[in-house]
Order: structure tokens, then sequence, then C-alpha cells
């Protein structure tokens, strides 16, 4: 679980910076398409989306096409509350929202469809992470030879 954890932040992380070069570059004309991300940002998307993982696993009865629905919540849920608790803590969320429709400066509910385009993405990308991440079993593995191969023995021979 760990591994997966360690993998969604940084999957999260690369969202984010993509997320925001791309809206500096297109709504600001940043030609230099200035990204930014927090340090903070690893451990939430971390824990969001294995909430996910656990909810898609719930939902497996759903429609697939329904399930992003689901998962808006989860993530608006996992925003409010980290953003709020490093409020708490820092004194100040690192991220503020002062434009477009939010909701105590600490989450945008204009993000919806970016949020559930990222939902719709999360089952795909998170099945190919569970599989790269399952141990090999036993059977599998190449065994280990200890004696030189009869086609090393004719080669040097």
């Amino acid at each position: 679980m760990f591994s997966r954890f360690l993998v969604y932040g940084f999957m999260g992380w690369a969202m984010e910076v993509v997320f925001t070069g791309a809206t500096s570059a297109l709504l600001e004309k940043d030609r230099s398409a200035t990204a930014k991300t927090y340090l903070w940002m690893h451990p939430i998307y971390g824990g969001a989306m294995l909430l996910m993982e656990w909810m898609s696993r719930k939902l497996a009865h759903v429609h697939p096409a329904v399930r992003p629905l689901a998962y808006l919540p989860v993530i608006y849920g996992a925003e409010y509350v980290s953003g709020w608790g490093l409020r708490r803590i820092l004194g100040k969320c690192p991220w503020h929202y002062s434009r477009g429709l939010h909701l105590h400066g600490l989450i945008r509910l204009d993000y919806a469809p970016a949020w559930l385009l990222a939902g719709y993405l999360f089952e795909p990308f998170s099945r190919r992470v569970q599989h790269a991440l399952r141990p090999m079993p036993p059977e599998a593995a190449e065994p280990v030879r200890l004696t030189p191969s009869t086609e090393t023995v004719a080669a040097t021979g």
C-alpha cells in the first residue's frame, strides 16, 4: 500500500504541475507556462487516491461512467479538509482560491469538470499501478543458474 501511496502522490504532483502550467500559459498568457505545486500535496494526493482505490472496489457494480461522480466528493473533501487543516497548522492554506466559484478559498467548485476528468482517468491509471506493483509469483521468476549453460560451454570450449 505504501508503494501505491508514493506513486499516487507523484502522479498528483505531475497532474497539478501540468494543470497549473497550462492554466498560466492559456489564461494568464504566461509564455513560460509557470507551474506550481506544494510539498504538502504529495500526501494529500496519495491519501485521496488510496481512498478512491478503495471506493473503486466498493463501486465495482456501478457503471464506470457514473463512478467519477462518486469520486468528486472525495476529491473536494480531501482538498477542503486538508486545506482547512493546513490553514490551522501553518496559519494559512498554501493555496487560496479567490477567483471563480469557491468555498472559503479552499475549493473551487468551477473546477468540477477537471476533477471529473481526473476521476474518469483514475481507474485505468490505478489498475496499471496495482498491476505494476504486484509481487511477482515465484514460479514466474527466471531461475538462477549456478553452472554455465551448454551454449556458454560450447562457445568458450
